[in-house]
């Protein structure tokens, strides 16, 4: 999800992990199931996305009113579901705007990390969004995803290390507010992303850095996100199952995950626990066994 900048920077030692076979080149084979589970916040655990769009539209929608691009086809408006996902969902904070006002046409300065919120830098930008979304979070109204709740239960009984991996700064606070902070035994969130200067999204780190603190190798272990800077972020990092999240029907959304890099796609984590395919959680009880690889009679991989 969006959020907060870790560093401009990548983190010494820190870097893309190894390319991921294409699943279509491997055989439809049994592997281990994961024996731990990284997921995303917004969007996957947090039905906090929409809040995220809401506060991004208001802040581009004065930018772009203020700051209007020379094209005057580039003066739309922000589209909370289209434009969301594809420059600003799962990136840090000052990443989204910028890759958003890019897309645009517009060239803002990046401005001062003191900038107050407004529209005439990028940080500025950032610094409105920020604002309108915290107080967006204090009216209330953020729940855990049925579906996923269900998952980490499961996961839970079984003894299978879970931790919550998130850019933004609220990532506590969403767990807390939703109930669920005692399903994870890990959380990495903005605070400590820019305590490590770890760079974000794309790039593995953030999911690297959950995993080694659950003590499992990213082989061995199961990365959920909504966000195609995430699932591609999986990839890069070697994970050994990318699950992509897309709770929409738009098929061209789904699709978009698979090209990233995920290698099953849900509309919702409870269809981990029934029915076939890689990721899938027999009987609710995940733990020792097989899932299948992705492979030509299971899902595709990315293209």
């Amino acid at each position: 999800m969006p959020e907060d900048p870790a560093t401009d920077a990548p983190a010494p030692g820190r870097g893309p992990g190894p390319h991921r076979q294409d699943p279509r080149q491997a055989a439809a084979a049994p592997v281990p199931a994961p024996r731990a589970w990284v997921l995303d916040t917004d969007g996957v655990i947090t039905d906090s996305a929409r809040v995220h769009a809401a506060a991004w539209k208001t802040a581009f929608d004065a930018c772009l009113r203020d700051n209007p691009p020379p094209d005057p086809a580039a003066r739309r408006p922000f589209d909370p579901g289209d434009d969301y996902r594809r420059h600003v969902d799962g990136r840090a904070r000052l990443d989204g705007a910028a890759a958003f006002l890019t897309s645009r046409g517009l060239r803002l300065p990046a401005g001062d990390p003191g900038d107050p919120p407004g529209t005439g830098t990028v940080r500025a930008v950032a610094a409105l969004k920020e604002r309108l979304f915290t107080e967006r979070l204090a009216a209330g109204g953020i729940e855990a995803y049925p579906g996923t709740v269900r998952l980490l239960r499961a996961l839970k009984r079984a003894g299978v290390p879970r931790a919550a991996a998130s850019a933004s700064r609220h990532a506590g606070e969403l767990l807390e507010s939703a109930g669920v902070r005692d399903l994870f035994d890990a959380l990495v969130d903005g605070r400590e992303t820019a305590r490590l200067g770890l760079p974000g999204k794309p790039d593995p780190a953030l999911f690297l850095e959950a995993a080694a603190r659950l003590g499992v190798p990213a082989r061995e272990t199961a990365v959920v996100e909504d966000a195609l800077a995430g699932v591609e972020a999986g990839r890069r990092g070697g994970f050994g199952l990318v699950v992509g999240v897309s709770r929409t029907e738009d098929e061209g959304a789904a699709e978009d995950l698979r090209r990233h890099g995920a290698d099953r796609v849900v509309r919702d984590l409870a269809e981990l626990l029934s029915g076939s395919g890689p990721g899938v959680i027999p009987g609710e009880i995940p733990g020792p066994g097989a899932v299948p690889r992705p492979g030509p009679e299971t899902e595709k991989g990315p293209a």
